[in-house]
This record gives structure tokens, C-alpha cells and sequence, in this order.
């Protein structure tokens, strides 16, 4: 099943996305894509492995690739952890790649 929303791309694998759960991430995504508007796209992929949900997800971003993976009892937890552990990276990356020089002023001639 695959369901693909905005530059979002939803997988389930041995689990079927249902619209609470395609709403449930778009919108703690919404919490990335404030910090961060230069997203290409997103993939998650949900699924079910031994009575543990499974949760991971890969961003694709200028220069370079995100990827985090989350297990918890509970699909939604399971969300819930990879958006905060996807948000920690995406918050260093965006600190790696600007620019921390401040511009000079012009001198007075």
C-alpha cells in the first residue's frame, strides 16, 4: 500500500495506512517543515514485526540524507519518537549548513 501526499510518500508493509494515520504524521511533520522549508521529499514506511511497530523514515535534503527508524507498542508512539528523532537531525543540519559568518559592514570611506 502506498499512499503519497504533498512530497510526503507513506508506506505500510504488513499494515494498511489508514486517514487517521496519513493525518496523524502530516501533521507532526508540519512541525519539521517549519524549522526547515529546503525538504525534497519524505518517505515513511510503517510496518509490523513481531507485535512491535516499526516506524522509519527518510528525508532527502540539499546535500544530504536524513534517515531514522523508531520501535514502540503502539503505531502512534512509534511516530510520535521518529518525528522527534527526524526533528533533532534536521535541526543539526540546518545549524551544519548556515551560514554563522555575519555579513561585514560596509566601512565608510
Amino acid at each position: 500500500y502506498r499512499r503519497i501526499l504533498m512530497n510526503i510518500i507513506i508506506t505500510g508493509h504488513h499494515i494498511k495506512i489508514t486517514p487517521a494515520i496519513e493525518n496523524y504524521i502530516t501533521s507532526k511533520f508540519h512541525k519539521i517543515e517549519s524549522h526547515f522549508s529546503q525538504l525534497i521529499n519524505v518517505k515513511f514506511t510503517l510496518s509490523v514485526e513481531k507485535n512491535m511497530h516499526v516506524a522509519e523514515s527518510t528525508l532527502h535534503l540539499p546535500q544530504q540524507d536524513i534517515h531514522a527508524q523508531a520501535n514502540e507498542s503502539n503505531m502512534y508512539h512509534a511516530i510520535e519518537m521518529l518525528i522527534k528523532k527526524l526533528d533533532i537531525q534536521v535541526i543539526k543540519y540546518k545549524e551544519k549548513h548556515t551560514n554563522h559568518h555575519k555579513l561585514e559592514s560596509p566601512r565608510n570611506q
